[in-house]
């Protein structure tokens, strides 16, 4: 694992399996989680999968977070007829039959995210990335959606993983004098606090020019100090703030036995209810059976902490909830905008204008 959030995902992935156990296993069998140590890079997610796939005979892969470790492992899965489920956000335009995107896609949190920002800060903005595929995709949209907004952005730097704050300095005072209304980050794992840490000590006001993200989470802004985060915005289906009983319950669970400050992310929860949904195919199907549980998955739901949540069989996509949120003194997210229903995932962002109502 690269990242706080990984943990994060990898937390909740355990803690279905221990759910879905409790109630029974599929068809009184019970669920053996597999795990092991791992490299950073692509090609040891790579191995991995050969070594969870060959050597443990595992059908179903749970996780991968960035978009260059999925692409690693994609192949693998496909070549011996697995499934993987993959929790986290990302840059869309991809389909493969034996993977489910449980994370939101991009017209699922980038669309109300360039809405929210144009309409409350203007449409004027800088990009800051690390240079890998998802920045660059997310970038690509995110620009496209601006231009829509009659923005432009000023502006894309990309910084190398585990760049220093003076490197993030030397991109924050170029980013005082460009004066946009606001800041997109593309910056994940580690690197997220620095960032923020390197906005801080600028003159620049998140009232008036926030940094805005689809990739700073809990796991994340935990590691910093709350001034830092205050006044940011972030958009996710799920945030640890939302409160209704099927998230207040997966939280209470979580910190239950991971303990009572341990964060929790959107991934984390994209990662939980993908369990859920695997099981609730495998018991309607042959769970020795890829194809037969490829079937069922079609038409299952689970009620989710973000909501009612299933699977679109055409891109094997999920319906999910789009929320937007501000961070606060403490820390805390405070959801500012939330979607009256679950959006049907676009991957290919076919229908993604600003004025469609999402």
């Amino acid at each position: 694992m690269t990242a706080a959030v990984e943990q994060t995902q990898a937390n909740a992935t355990l803690l279905a399996i221990d759910e879905v156990n409790r109630a029974g296993g599929i068809h009184g069998e019970m669920l053996e989680p597999v795990v092991i140590d791992i490299g950073a890079s692509p090609a040891d997610f790579r191995l991995a999968a050969l070594t969870l796939c060959d050597q443990y005979q595992v059908q179903v892969l749970f996780g991968t977070h960035m978009s260059s470790s999925r692409k690693a492992v994609l192949p693998v899965i496909e070549s011996r007829q697995r499934l993987l489920f993959y929790p986290t956000l990302y840059e869309g335009f991809e389909y493969s039959p034996c993977c489910y995107y449980t994370g939101a896609a991009p017209n699922q949190n980038s669309v109300q995210l360039a809405r929210y920002t144009a309409t409350h800060f203007g449409s004027r903005v800088v990009f800051v990335g690390v240079p890998y595929v998802y920045p660059f995709e997310s970038n690509r949209i995110m620009r496209d959606l601006f231009v829509q907004a009659g923005g432009e952005v000023l502006e894309e730097f990309y910084l190398p993983f585990s760049a220093d704050k003076a490197d993030y300095a030397e991109v924050m005072q170029r980013i005082v004098e460009l004066a946009p209304d606001a800041i997109y980050s593309t910056v994940v794992g580690a690197d997220i606090p620095t960032l923020y840490e390197a906005y801080f000590d600028t003159a620049l006001d998140p009232a008036q020019c926030p940094i805005i993200s689809l990739s700073t989470n809990e796991a994340e802004v935990a590691l910093m100090r709350p001034e830092v985060a205050d006044g940011h915005i972030c958009a996710a289906p799920w945030f640890d703030t939302l409160d209704n009983p099927a998230s207040r319950h997966f939280i209470e669970l979580y910190r239950h036995r991971f303990g009572a400050n341990a964060p929790l992310t959107a991934a984390a929860e994209a990662a939980y209810f993908g369990v859920h949904l695997y099981a609730e195919g495998a018991r309607q199907a042959n769970p020795r059976d890829i194809e037969s549980i490829r079937q069922a998955l079609a038409q299952v739901s689970y009620d989710a902490p973000q909501g009612l949540v299933h699977l679109n069989p055409e891109n094997h996509h999920t319906w999910l909830w789009p929320r937007i949120a501000r961070l606060n003194g403490q820390g805390r997210f405070e959801i500012v905008f939330e979607g009256d229903r679950a959006i049907s995932p676009s991957p290919y962002m076919v229908e993604h204008q600003l004025d469609h109502e999402q």
